[in-house]
């Protein structure tokens, strides 16, 4: 939560998108968070990003990450933000774990869709964000996939 209110901080995002940067996975990561208490302790404004941000845990992953993409169109402006500067981190991320990885396959292993639906449920979600985002987040957003997918690619040519 932290990477992803810098990325947004270095973008010039104001507080009112910072606060539910820095929550936007409390409730689905933290026990005793709901999206009450976080209305209550951070006010409607923040409580309506996260409740836009917030997974539903009991779908499929497959469910989860199609409602991702569907749900892009509908996005308040802060929550968009919020949403492609997390994609942004977590790209990046995924990127220098593969390059660092002794076994890549062992970094995959972590995602229920494996590399190959991983990738492309990334490749749509960063089509979708970065056709509605601020300029300089979709400029990063291609960026960060087209270092991913080179970081896969040399995977797979290591792994044979």
């Amino acid at each position: 939560a932290l990477h992803v209110a810098l990325i947004l901080q270095r973008t010039g995002a104001h507080a009112e998108v910072l606060q539910p940067a820095l929550l936007h996975d409390v409730v689905e990561d933290c026990d005793g968070w709901t999206l009450e208490r976080v209305e209550r302790e951070f006010g409607a404004e923040v409580q309506g990003v996260v409740a836009e941000l917030t997974e539903d845990k009991t779908s499929t992953w497959e469910q989860r990450k199609a409602a991702q993409v569907e749900h892009v169109p509908r996005l308040s402006r802060a929550a968009l933000a919020v949403k492609a500067a997390d994609k942004l981190h977590n790209l990046r991320t995924l990127a220098a774990d593969l390059e660092s990885a002794p076994d890549p396959a062992r970094v995959w292993s972590r995602f229920h869709g494996g590399r190959e639906r991983t990738l492309e449920m990334s490749r749509r979600l960063v089509g979708a964000l970065a056709a509605r985002c601020d300029v300089r987040l979709a400029a990063a957003l291609r960026s960060a996939l087209a270092g991913l997918e080179a970081a896969a690619l040399r995977d797979r040519t290591r792994s044979g």
